[in-house]
């Protein structure tokens, strides 16, 4: 599954308590060759690894154990590399397994426990910048889920939507004098009425930043007959079909997106400049961690391909080199920042993700304090 799948209800079952072993494997992987070669050794490495890992724990029953084993090679057997991303997560238990290709890079980890690790989608989620799209006519409504690689068709909460197909009524016509327009019928206002109704599910089950594109007067009608589109970040007034690819409208989309991710951006630099000059602010990796645990951060900015190993000592973080393992108490931990990106959504901080470089002066990460 890709991170748009990641719905908050998904993510709540995910978290749940389930009995042991839950087997979590996450590794970073390669889009494009030769780099993608090494991919499918590394995932045989770490198979090897978690059977060893179930193996050699008293705590899991030989049932568990084979139980668990068959789930993870039919996990393997599924992934398809031609689809890799920048990091894999294979999650199983005695009962079932999910794939999940990330647009974010994850440590080599094999992670057995009574819950799946999810701090890797989670991380993945926030950095996606994900948002909807709905493309619309007096004829068709279809949605899309966009993610900073691009637009998928959705089927969900009756979409894609057509409006009934009525054949043309000579006696209506002689009555009223001409064909109606197409945008004043009760016929077009009744389907966007529809439109509307499903938007809103859409939009109550998973909230996000919504694009439109459309004929102006489509879009107008959809304001004036419901209330769901009218939030919309982004309107692009161009016509569209029910046959219009995601490639389309991405092209036609993109001067909307690039505008909204430059405003997100420069009111992200506004609040921390303000935060640093009201002495409300944190800079740094162990500040913003303390900040985190102590619920104090509003705000957590961080640079988009951040990260960071770290040795915990005393309730600090202090960095440490790569090459350093992770150790088996806890110490050195290896995938820190995303760590610190799911404390902090549990607690319910905002966070962004930025452009390389833009917080190099405040080590990479920055933070908002409510006080």
């Amino acid at each position: 599954m890709d991170t748009d799948a990641l719905t908050p209800g998904l993510l709540q079952e995910l978290r749940a308590t389930r009995p042991y072993p839950a087997l979590s494997l996450t590794m970073p992987t390669h889009r494009r060759a030769p780099d993608n070669a090494q991919d499918a050794v590394r995932l045989r490495n770490l198979v090897t690894e978690a059977g060893n890992r179930l193996d050699a724990d008293p705590r899991v029953t030989h049932e568990a154990r084979a139980a668990v084993k068959a789930q993870l090679d039919r996990a393997v057997a599924e992934v398809d590399q031609r689809r890799a991303l920048d990091s894999l997560v294979i999650l199983a238990d005695t009962d079932e397994y999910q794939i999940w290709q990330l647009p974010r890079t994850a440590p080599e980890r094999v992670v057995l426990s009574d819950s799946y690790l999810t701090r890797n989608l989670v991380a993945a989620k926030a950095g996606a910048q994900m948002f909807w799209v709905l493309s619309l006519s007096a004829e068709h409504a279809s949605l899309f889920s966009g993610t900073n690689d691009g637009l998928r068709p959705e089927k969900r909460d009756g979409f894609p939507l057509t409006a009934p197909h009525e054949e043309p009524n000579p006696q209506r016509e002689e009555r009223i004098g001409d064909t109606p327009s197409t945008y004043s019928s009760e016929d077009a206002r009744n389907f966007l009425r529809t439109v509307d109704d499903s938007l809103r599910a859409v939009l109550a089950a998973d909230p996000r930043p919504l694009f439109l594109i459309g004929l102006a007067p489509a879009l107008s009608l959809l304001d004036e007959v419901g209330e769901s589109a009218k939030p919309a970040v982004g309107r692009v007034a161009k016509g569209t079909t029910a046959d219009t690819t995601a490639p389309e409208l991405a092209k036609e989309l993109a001067p909307a997106l690039e505008d909204w991710r430059k405003e997100a951006a420069a009111r992200i630099k506004d609040r921390l400049d303000k935060a640093h000059s009201s002495r409300s602010f944190a800079g740094g990796l162990d500040e913003v961690w303390l900040a985190v645990r102590e619920g104090r951060a509003g705000l957590v900015a961080v640079e988009e391909h951040y990260e960071q190993t770290v040795r915990v000592t005393d309730g600090h973080l202090e960095p440490v080199g790569p090459d350093v393992p992770p150790s088996t108490d806890g110490q050195v931990r290896e995938d820190i920042v995303d760590e610190l990106v799911e404390a902090a959504l549990d607690k319910g901080c905002e966070v962004a993700f930025v452009a390389d470089d833009s917080l190099a002066d405040h080590k990479r990460l920055a933070a908002v304090l409510r006080f």
